[in-house]
């Protein structure tokens, strides 16, 4: 589940990690269980216009790319754009990357059909800001995909222990509720259309392939206790 973020403030987190993280038994399942909850919820996006907020090394851009969307990536990290422009390069990607900041998008409003965002927000102690660029740059019409770390779940409990065990990476890490995802999404102006929960199961390898075949399930039931909690939401049209 994206278990590291690399950004400006932690310098010793690039590629590296994430790469590790997808080969790992455990991370292999989950990341197809997130990745297929954040695709579901963007719904059919061939040609429309996509920014993915916080993309990391570019994995889940070329997924969108690879279903017909013209996709941009922005990223606080130089390292983890320079990683998503190799990917690109050697898929053959037409896909926008750049350095840039969530809470200062650097692009007009109104310019993208879908925004989508994934467990960027657990490392923005504000994230209000976040969400108004987010909502800012959407067409009318256009929808929000969030995918955070919930706050209630085996996997942030894990994560509180190891921040009082030294990490840093932990100790600046907020996790989010459902109803607080939901907050902020309409305090930006936006309207909630679903709220789903996914990885039900401790961080452990042999719970993952036991479990994973219900996530789904429970997804679609409740959001407590779920380690992952995908949002999508859209921005009123005009007026006719």
């Amino acid at each position: 589940m994206n278990d590291v973020r690399a950004d400006r403030a932690f310098p010793g987190l690039g590629p590296g990690l994430y790469a590790e993280w997808r080969a790992a038994d455990i991370g292999v399942i989950t990341d197809r269980l997130e990745r297929a909850l954040i695709l579901e919820l963007a719904g059919n996006v061939a040609g429309m216009s996509v920014l993915d907020v916080g993309c990391g090394d570019g994995d889940l851009a070329l997924q969108l790319w690879e279903r017909g969307a013209q996709v941009t990536g922005i990223d606080a990290s130089q390292e983890m754009i320079d990683a998503a422009h190799v990917r690109a390069k050697n898929q053959k990607a037409a896909i926008e990357f750049e350095v840039a900041a969530a809470e200062h998008l650097p692009f007009a409003s109104q310019q993208f059909d879908i925004v989508v965002a994934v467990t960027i927000l657990c490392f923005v102690q504000d994230p209000a800001p976040v969400f108004r660029e987010m909502a800012r740059v959407l067409k009318p019409g256009g929808r929000l995909v969030i995918g955070e770390l919930g706050r209630w779940s085996y996997w942030a409990a894990a994560r509180r222990i190891r921040a009082w065990c030294g990490s840093a990476l932990w100790r600046r890490a907020r996790f989010r509720s459902r109803g607080e995802l939901k907050s902020l999404a309409e305090r930006a102006g936006l309207t909630v259309e679903t709220v789903r929960g996914g990885i039900y199961y401790p961080r452990w390898h042999f719970a993952a392939r036991l479990c994973a075949r219900w996530d789904q399930v429970l997804g679609r039931l409740t959001a407590v206790g779920a380690a992952f909690i995908a949002l999508s939401a859209v921005k009123a049209a005009r007026p006719s």
